[in-house]
């Protein structure tokens, strides 16, 4: 016999299934209503230009990938990387693996081969355990690996747009970015669900490394 659904799984699967955004990404060919986030802050802000190197960072189910490389062109090159499987994206580069560890890193930094990056997308979020106490410090520890990478390979007045959960941490990660980008603006798209604590970061300009 299967578990039994709780509540609030019973309720999230209704929600789900009734999304407007989860229907659209059906019936537009979309892999998941994430696309509907990306697409609302590009609009915005405008992210991505055709020729540009995009990676990014928790990629599956891959809407993010898909929209990022139909935005760049066949000039333009998208790297992904998940923990999680993913189907092919036609054009777009894809590792499986942890990015909390340095094999993982070190075979996204050969497929870049000394290619700098115009941005850097991050989606990524832990198995969330619903205690804030050990699902903010595993965010937090994703993105400051994430602003790691970003800091080593972005090129200079490159973008960092990423996911971040507000609590103990967030103000530190705002000054880090605010200290190495030019600008750093928040995002909470239409498409975000108004219950999660979900906002975006995107940091524009990237200063540089300093020497």
């Amino acid at each position: 016999m299967g578990k039994k659904r709780t509540p609030s799984s019973s309720r999230w699967l209704k929600e789900h299934h009734d999304d407007e955004y989860v229907l659209r990404a059906r019936k537009e060919n979309w892999r998941s209503r994430a696309i509907y986030k990306l697409s609302e802050m590009d609009e915005k802000d405008r992210l991505f230009k055709p020729g540009m190197t995009i990676v990014d960072l928790g990629a599956a189910p891959g809407s993010w990938s898909q929209y990022a490389m139909h935005k760049v062109g066949h000039n333009g090159k998208v790297f992904a990387l998940d923990i999680l499987p993913m189907n092919p994206v036609a054009g777009v580069d894809i590792i499986t693996g942890d990015f909390r560890e340095e094999s993982v890193l070190h075979e996204l930094e050969a497929l870049l081969d000394g290619r700098k990056i115009d941005v850097v997308i991050s989606d990524m979020a832990p198995n969330t355990s619903g205690m804030k106490g050990v699902d903010q410090p595993r965010m937090m520890y994703l993105l400051d690996l994430a602003f790691d990478f970003s800091y080593h390979h972005l090129k200079p007045g490159g973008d960092f747009l990423m996911k971040i959960f507000q609590g103990e941490g967030f103000e530190e990660y705002l000054k880090q970015l605010r200290e190495n980008f030019d600008k750093v603006l928040t995002r909470k798209p239409k498409a975000s669900r108004a219950r999660s604590s979900e906002i975006y970061l995107l940091a524009r300009g990237f200063k540089g490394r300093k020497e």
